[in-house]
């Protein structure tokens, strides 16, 4: 059964890995293109974006894809709205992998924020130290509040100068541990965190980091998804591949 896996997060590689040592399944795994030097697996990788809803239809078209699974990070909303509409014209069964955001528990201060640039215009008018966890993105946004000294972290390098007065670059790649990232916060003594609500383990660090010591949290929320079939492992995919596999005939969304 031809699959296609729209990734970018590491529940698709894990996904890609799960589906490449399954004899049943033909997959591909699609990035974007946005982390250089990104770790492949076992399974065939396109790279690139497809052309908006025509150009994904086309392609699941002439591929023969039976399956297209949605993996990306909770914020592609537009990739997750392109894939939603072209299954549906092209007649082809959606799944997709989300993971759950994090939710605040005790000791959290969290405000919330429906963009980046929200978040970003409530920060306050005297400068401070600020932790963006945001991506390389977001950096535009940072730039409207150059009055604050901004300690940046993203996978990749930044090549393009930045128009900021006082900013570091901290270039990593997670899954980051909460005794790391206190040590960081302590170390650039980090008055706020700026996150988004992506979810899972790899960058929850940030988060628990920000409780132990104290510091507000501006999370921004999770953009708005049309309605789509979704679970929450990648058990549950490989599940929903498997009965899909077995009843071939039930093709469709």
């Amino acid at each position: 059964m031809r699959v296609l896996v729209l990734g970018g997060t590491s529940e698709a590689s894990a996904l890609a890995e799960m589906l490449a040592a399954d004899h049943r399944f033909d997959a591909v795994l699609s990035l974007a293109g946005r982390t250089a030097n990104p770790k492949l697996p076992s399974i065939a990788v396109r790279i690139g974006g497809f052309g908006g809803v025509d150009g994904l239809v086309d392609y699941v078209e002439r591929e023969q894809v039976d399956v297209v699974v949605d993996a990306t990070h909770p914020f592609a909303a537009q990739m997750s709205a392109h894939a939603i509409a072209a299954c549906q014209r092209a007649d082809v069964r959606l799944i997709a992998l989300e993971r759950a955001p994090w939710a605040a528990i005790e000791g959290d201060d969290w405000r919330h924020f429906s963009s980046v640039e929200d978040a970003i215009a409530a920060l306050p008018d005297r400068p401070v130290r600020v932790f963006s966890g945001l991506g390389r993105l977001s950096l535009d946004a940072l730039e409207a509040a150059p009055q604050h000294h901004y300690v940046i972290r993203v996978i990749d390098p930044i090549l393009r100068p930045l128009a900021l007065a006082n900013f570091c670059i901290v270039t990593a790649r997670g899954p980051f541990s909460t005794d790391d990232d206190i040590q960081l916060f302590k170390e650039y003594q980090i008055d706020v965190v700026l996150a988004k609500n992506a979810g899972g383990a790899a960058a929850v660090a940030k988060i628990a980091a920000a409780r132990a010591l104290g510091l507000p949290v501006m999370m921004i929320d999770r953009p708005y998804i049309p309605e789509r079939p979704v679970v929450s492992s990648v058990e549950a995919v490989i599940d929903k591949l498997a009965e899909h596999h077995a009843s071939p005939a039930k093709r469709g969304v």
